[in-house]
């Protein structure tokens, strides 16, 4: 699918053009309207065909977002300056605390700005639909430094949503120890390790950006770009340690999972080598040789009480031990 759309100077977006997959070829030359912003969500191989010949776009550009194992990195190739960062995503299905990174593309131009992702998300969603103050389509490097922004925030959000389950888990742990609720934990636990590895791969972005002067900056883009990068960090730093909290967390009950077995295992021998005296005593008993008692009419309670007073001294013995 693809979006060109065009804001005038009070802020306003328009759409130019519009396209889903099914609809029928139209003519393309739209693409060189100056100031827009063209949003690809899984384009066609038509449309990449299409921004390669009007925009003269190398097409590895276009389909470098397109590929959810792609790092985050800053590329400049001529007048083109592509960005790729890492974005965070909520799983769908049934699991509501799984989270996962793709690839966000952004390629800037002379006149036009292009972002490029395989699905739609919120954060291109609150863009089209005028939730972004003071965006301008043809502030473009204002526009990139938005886009990065709310995605920090995401992350930040996310994070925070993680914190959250993880703490209910824990109290939900404490009273029931389940394999469900450890196996949540450890979910909780992977997403983190994407967020940081992403994270970490932006804050590389952010640096470059920084440290190159790629595009024109303002005082106010300066300091859009500071709290960015502050951000970065401060959600690296949480996803860290959310990271150590989550592990601690697993293996601490993990071991009294352990140590809950063990003590089962413990109580079950034990009970076992109580109820095998009576067994014993029996057996010997019901050999077919002389043996006490075996003429006297009280023999069979005699037998019964000595295996009684026999199993109860071996439990004392056991507790008195702590091994029952």
């Amino acid at each position: 699918m693809i979006q060109i759309t065009k804001t005038n100077e009070k802020g306003k977006l328009d759409y130019l053009y519009f396209k889903n997959d099914e609809d029928e070829i139209v003519n393309y030359e739209i693409l060189k309207e100056k100031n827009t912003w063209i949003n690809l969500i899984s384009p066609t191989e038509e449309e990449i065909e299409a921004l390669e010949v009007v925009l003269d776009i190398p097409q590895e550009h276009i389909r470098a977002a397109l590929d959810e194992e792609e790092k985050s990195r800053l590329e400049i190739d001529g007048d083109i300056i592509l960005i790729i960062i890492d974005i965070p995503i909520h799983n769908d299905g049934d699991d509501k605390c799984s989270f996962t990174t793709i690839p966000l593309g952004i390629i800037l131009l002379q006149d036009n700005i292009i972002t490029i992702t395989i699905d739609k998300f919120p954060l291109i969603d609150e863009f089209i639909k005028g939730k972004v103050k003071e965006f301008f389509t043809f502030k473009k490097t204002r526009f990139i430094l938005q886009l990065l922004f709310r995605n920090t925030s995401y992350y930040l959000y996310y994070l925070r949503q993680i914190g959250r389950v993880s703490d209910v888990v824990e109290n939900r742990l404490k009273k029931n120890l389940d394999n469900d609720e450890l196996m949540l934990l450890l979910e909780l636990e992977k997403s983190l390790v994407y967020f940081t590895t992403s994270l970490k791969s932006n804050e590389a972005v952010l640096d470059r950006i920084m440290r190159m002067q790629l595009v024109k900056k303002y005082p106010d883009d300066m300091e859009l770009l500071d709290d960015i990068i502050i951000d970065t960090k401060q959600a690296i730093e949480m996803a860290s340690i959310y990271s150590s909290v989550l592990v601690s967390t697993r293996d601490a009950f993990s071991t009294i999972m352990s140590n809950n077995l063990n003590n089962v295992m413990k109580r079950l021998t034990s009970i076992t080598v109580v109820l095998a005296v009576p067994t014993i005593i029996s057996g010997i008993w019901g050999m077919n040789v002389f043996v006490p008692f075996s003429e006297s009419p009280f023999g069979f309670v005699t037998v019964i009480i000595i295996s009684i007073l026999l199993s109860i001294l071996i439990t004392i013995w056991l507790s008195k031990n702590k091994m029952l």
